[in-house]
């Protein structure tokens, strides 16, 4: 079913020009595109470059739940990442005018999301800081920390707790750790894609996978069984 906040966006793309600029779609090596991967995306772009708005809605019904997905994952809150993926598809169609199918589709929405995503986190990063500079040790609540080496409550399974203490780990992991691992884990994209959307080496990314996973293994040491000490 087509996202109704999403679409509702169709009839008027009158919009300040982004901080971040459109991305140019990267180029395409025989060793990142599946020849049949993103035909029909493609093929439905080069109609909206035409102005086709039918086509657009396909478009948006086809790789809204990725975006939506992966930005509700790097940022924690539902609202937010529809708020991103309503900006990713009004930065795709601004820019349909100058779409030219260099690239895989879906590795261009990355890209955009990607710059989206960070500028988020660069937002909420500064909004803390101001927040904590203001506040004094008196006016400051006391704040409540969570022991995830205690047992589970009785009514959550063990792989509920499981899941969510690998959601905190993810989320306190740095932004394009984070980014990483939920394209490669939890989207299952190839490393060569991760790459374009990146902008970074295969050895670089698998370095950054290498070192989150790393990091995640700590801090999930007491819900798998494992002695890191």
């Amino acid at each position: 079913m087509t996202d109704v906040s999403v679409v509702s966006l169709l009839p008027s793309f009158v919009m300040p020009d982004p901080e971040w600029p459109v991305p140019t779609p990267p180029n395409v090596t025989a060793a990142t595109e599946d020849a049949s991967c993103d035909e029909e995306s493609v093929r439905l772009m080069l109609r909206v470059k035409e102005g086709d708005v039918k086509a657009f809605e396909r478009l948006v019904e086809l790789h809204q739940g990725i975006m939506i997905g992966t930005a509700s994952r790097m940022l924690g809150n539902l609202d937010d990442a529809h708020d991103i993926a309503q900006q990713v598809f009004i930065r795709v169609w601004k820019s349909a005018p100058r779409y030219e199918p260099t690239a895989k589709f879906t590795t261009w929405l990355f890209t955009i999301m990607r710059n989206l995503v960070f500028n988020e986190s660069r937002r909420r990063t500064r909004r803390k800081e101001v927040s904590l500079e203001t506040e004094s040790d008196d006016d400051m609540p006391q704040r409540q920390y969570t022991d995830h080496t205690a047992p589970a409550p009785d009514h959550l399974t063990q792989q509920d707790e499981l899941e969510k203490a690998l959601d905190k780990a993810i989320s306190a992991l740095p932004e394009k750790q984070r980014l990483a691992v939920i394209m490669r884990q939890q989207q299952d994209l190839p490393y060569e894609q991760i790459c374009e959307v990146l902008n970074m080496s295969l050895p670089a990314v698998k370095s950054l996978l290498f070192r989150a996973r790393t990091e995640l293994r700590k801090h999930l040491a007491v819900y798998l069984g494992e002695d890191l000490s």
